[in-house]
């Protein structure tokens, strides 16, 4: 009953060894921008406001804002279509600062991720309700927390589902963002059309007055302190490097035009809204967003404008909605990625029948509702936090890129162009970084570094704790993993009716051994056949690619094949399965299942790696897949022993 209902609630379970599978779940340009650019489109909700209103009465400076926002969209895409050909496997700036500076630069950077995909999240619901709320009489106001958190709970259930099933659940809402926005856009800029020649010279004369009486000091920084604090305008576009194992192949081709759809809309918008700021001469009110006064400014005139008005910001707030997605996206990738390195826990890295990170889509769920309720759901005090760890993992990954041309100027020729853009696009990023943490550092900015201080401590206790752990499992499988000479002898069929010990066989050759060499102490020659199971775990690592998901089959097969050589030089009947899937656990069960129909007389046997100084760290760290075999097998009537291995 269980089973169906999961099933009804969260679709079938898919199969990861079939190769259809693979081709079902990725995805085409089209829906990656859906997917993987609306947070970044969705920044054009907040990011140009943000930075508009730092000008106070020094508007005319907007219209170089436009231009930099843009130019700036432009610079930091094109450095990432270089992430995007370096590392096809996805990872985007993790994987860049880890493999190009060191792997302490990649904690950092995925750290940064971390949590600027959890307050992409928070943000982008923040922002959403602002502008949902911005059509309600004022007395609603009260409800917008418990609005932003229903939508969380709702998009978490979604992307449980899977990620093109929910890209493809909110693709109406971006579509008709993108196609309203443009238009309105367009009918604003042309309905001032004649104001543009002025607005340029205006912003010329202005600002030769002003830095005659200011000074050019004065004004070029109060430019750099909005467009520094503007900064999450440029949010979201990392996020086709961290999935590009997720795009359609060929993924680099794939992933550079998703890169180019996000770049093109992005600016436009972003630039267009601060444009039509200028021209239509928006000015903040209590309760509403900027967006919202100039849309309603430019609809005021035209029939039904109330009924154009509430469908565009609808639109704003549903796609807002849609960029909190590419949290959900873009979060557990790069949080699978850190523990295959070992920064966090392994449980990250797996599947589940879906082949969603669905311990990612959990985690960062419930951050988002925390972080949320703690900030009351003030976009301004978000962005600060939100803009901070971004541009960390940018100027992490365009260091990394700068060094990486640096070092191979003299191999390739196209180190002349990709140095340069990789070194304007640090120096952007970092001068954003530098202004941002200074100007708002005790307005929040030093939570954000304490925070990320935290996580990058808590990935470096995670990592020393692996790295002892696999120390002392290599020792056991040196010291219990032996030459096995079988000559010419043949391996023995196995007889169902005599007595049938059945091993399960992890990653490791000695645990494996251990329980074996046990087995035979405690039950000396009750034994007449051997059966060996072990399970090739899908994850993130493993599907990343063909090649990948060939290698890890390999070595279970390889594995498997060192234990029947055992059995041979013992002659003792044995055989060996083989099971792939996302749950282990599932599929070792259904394997037990159908020996259990073979065989009379079955007895399983499993190690169970005991720790010295086992507390709840290491219990957290460590799957308990025997004991969740012992549960199930026993339901099943079967019998199962679980050796201890002290490591």
């Amino acid at each position: 009953m269980f089973d169906k209902i999961k099933r009804l609630v969260f679709g079938a379970p898919r199969r990861p060894m079939q190769q259809e599978t693979r081709h079902t779940i990725s995805l085409a340009a089209f829906f990656a921008w859906i997917g993987l650019g609306a947070d970044g489109l969705s920044s054009s909700a907040y990011g140009p406001e943000q930075s508009f209103l730092v000008l106070g009465h020094h508007v005319y400076l907007g219209l170089y804002l436009a231009v930099a926002t843009a130019i700036t969209v432009f610079v930091i895409s094109l450095s990432y279509n270089q992430v995007i050909e370096l590392f096809p496997s996805g990872g985007g700036g993790y994987k860049v600062a880890s493999r190009l500076i060191n792997s302490h630069a990649g904690l950092i950077s995925g750290s940064a991720l971390l949590l600027n995909y959890t307050l992409t999240i928070a943000v982008s619901f923040a922002s959403a309700v602002d502008a949902l709320f911005s059509l309600m009489p004022i007395g609603f106001q009260a409800y917008k927390i418990d609005t932003a958190v229903a939508g969380i709970l709702i998009m978490m259930y979604l992307n449980l589902r899977g990620m093109k099933e929910s890209i493809k659940f909110f693709m109406p809402i971006f579509l008709g963002f993108v196609i309203t926005h443009f238009i309105i856009i367009i009918y604003g800029i042309a309905m001032h059309a004649s104001s543009l020649d002025s607005v340029v010279q205006n912003s010329w004369h202005q600002t030769q007055v002003s830095s005659n009486y200011l000074g050019y000091f004065f004004i070029i920084a109060l430019f750099m302190r909005s467009y520094c604090l503007g900064g999450g305008t440029y949010t979201g576009l990392e996020a086709v490097s961290n999935n590009v194992n997720n795009l359609a192949e060929p993924r680099v081709r794939t992933g550079k035009l998703t890169m180019l759809y996000m770049s093109v809309s992005l600016s436009l918008t972003a630039g267009g809204i601060i444009l039509l700021y200028l021209l239509w001469h928006a000015f903040p009110v209590a309760g509403k967003t900027l967006n919202a006064v100039v849309f309603a400014s430019i609809l005021a005139n035209i029939p039904y404008h109330h009924f154009f008005l509430v469908l565009i910001l609808a639109f704003e707030a549903g796609l807002l909605f849609v960029g909190a997605n590419t949290g959900f996206l873009g979060g557990p990738a790069v949080l699978s990625n850190m523990a295959i390195d070992g920064w966090v826990p392994k449980k990250f890295r797996n599947f589940s029948s879906r082949l969603v990170v669905q311990n990612g889509v959990l985690l960062f769920g419930v951050s988002a509702i925390a972080v949320l309720i703690w900030s009351g759901g003030s976009v301004k005090e978000l962005v600060i936090l939100y803009s901070l760890n971004v541009f960390i993992t940018f100027s992490l990954s365009l260091f990394g890129l700068c060094r990486y041309w640096w070092q191979r100027r003299k191999i390739e020729s196209k180190w002349i162009y990709r140095l340069p853009l990789s070194l304007v696009g640090f120096l952007l990023c970092s001068t954003i970084f530098v202004v941002t943490v200074l100007e708002k550092f005790t307005q929040g900015a030093w939570l954000t570094l304490l925070i990320t201080g935290v996580v990058i401590c808590i990935g470096l206790v995670i990592k020393n704790h692996y790295k002892q752990i696999k120390k002392r499992v290599r020792a056991l499988d040196k010291n219990l993993t032996m030459r096995i000479d079988v000559g010419d002898k043949e391996l023995k069929a196995v007889n169902p009716k005599k007595p049938t010990a059945v091993f399960f066989i992890g990653d490791s050759i000695g645990e494996g051994m251990h329980t074996l060499l046990w087995a035979q102490r405690m039950f000396a020659g009750r034994f007449k056949n051997f059966v060996f199971i072990s399970a090739g775990v899908v994850d993130v690592y493993s599907y990343e690619s063909e090649t990948a998901l060939q290698k890890m089959q390999s070595q279970v097969e390889t594995r498997l094949q060192y234990f029947l050589n055992y059995a041979k030089h013992l002659e003792v009947p044995a055989r060996a399965v083989s099971v792939f899937g996302a749950d282990p656990v599932t599929e070792l069960v259904t394997a037990a299942e159908e020996l259990s129909k073979e065989f009379n007389e079955l007895v399983f046997f499993s190690a169970r790696l005991i720790l010295k100084e086992e507390n709840w760290l290491s219990r957290m760290l460590h799957n308990s897949t025997p004991n969740a075999l012992q549960s199930l097998l026993h339901l099943r009537g079967l019998q199962m022993m679980i050796l201890p291995v002290k490591v």
